[in-house]
């Protein structure tokens, strides 16, 4: 059976296609993303407007297409931070179904921590017996940690690298007090209690926040996926790079070719908010992954159907 996840979240909208099984996935037949930016003024004004309708639709009709193209037998769509926030949600979701034939599912802060974390460890399981998936999103961050067969505790906060940057990182380069303004509020934001302990596990690193970082710090001239996934970055190369960026102008940002045009004025707060998980939890070291949510809606889908 061939599976599609549409994963729409805050900044991007990933499609994943994946020949599966009754025992997983078989193989990744397509993986592509855009930058939609759903998620631009939701936090502000919690309306999801209707030039983001037009443009969403637009990056939909493609995948829809590209599903069309690789005979796919079932699309599952699933929506993130911004539509939870979006009071004008389930207008969009109507939107969507009555003009393109896509079904959107809106996940929970918990569905999206448990599918993420499922994703995420897909990759390294028999690696570790105790992992941690950290996945900074554009409106929200999860950290959810368990070990291969169950999750043992997870937290979704309303921390996001759109949600940072437009809050308080509003200038190019951002005025020091703005950095101190957001570290702080990154920090009071992440409970310590719930965290302290994903030090002692195999952390695992998703989305674009991380896949950018493993990419930069190895000067890649192309994405290429068997170079991010299972690449380590330690607490000191992600300082690293962070110094070498927050004083960049967004046009100097962008010209690093590692980072795209869609990410470059958000990627100070991705990385803030990354320090911020390591630094209240002890963490050394995050291994990235290019899976994640993606991957975990294919593996929920597969048990409806198997």
């Amino acid at each position: 059976m061939r599976i599609a996840s549409i994963d729409i979240g805050t900044n991007t909208i990933l499609l994943l296609i994946a020949d599966v099984n009754k025992d997983g996935i078989v193989k990744v037949v397509h993986d592509e993303q855009v930058i939609a930016r759903l998620g631009k003024g939701v936090d502000e004004n919690r309306i999801i407007s209707q030039e983001t309708f037009l443009r969403a639709k637009g990056f939909l009709v493609h995948y829809k297409e590209v599903c069309a193209a690789f005979s796919v037998d079932h699309i599952a769509a699933v929506g993130t931070s911004a539509l939870r926030d979006a009071r004008n949600n389930y207008e969009f979701i109507s939107f969507i179904k009555d003009s393109i034939g896509i079904t959107i599912e809106i996940f929970s802060g918990d569905d999206e921590a448990k599918w993420t974390y499922i994703g995420g460890i897909s990759d390294f399981i028999g690696q570790s017996e105790n992992f941690s998936v950290i996945d900074i999103g554009g409106g929200s961050s999860e950290i959810i940690s368990g070990n291969s067969t169950q999750i043992l505790s997870k937290v979704s906060l309303d921390i996001g690298s759109v949600r940072i940057t437009e809050r308080i990182l509003k200038n190019s380069p951002p005025e020091i007090s703005d950095l101190m303004k957001a570290h702080e509020f990154i920090l009071s934001t992440i409970p310590s209690e719930q965290i302290k302990s994903i030090h002692s596990t195999f952390a695992i690193g998703v989305a674009g926040t991380l896949t950018t970082l493993a990419a930069l710090h190895q000067q890649l001239p192309k994405y290429i996926p068997e170079k991010i996934s299972g690449y380590v970055l330690s607490i000191d190369d992600i300082r690293s790079m962070f110094a070498v960026l927050k004083d960049k102008s967004l046009e100097q940002i962008v010209a690093f070719p590692q980072i795209s045009s869609g990410r470059a004025d958000i990627i100070l707060a991705g990385i803030m908010i990354l320090m911020g998980f390591m630094e209240k939890s002890g963490l050394k070291q995050i291994t990235v992954s290019d899976r994640g949510l993606r991957f975990g809606i294919v593996l929920k889908e597969i048990d409806r159907f198997f």
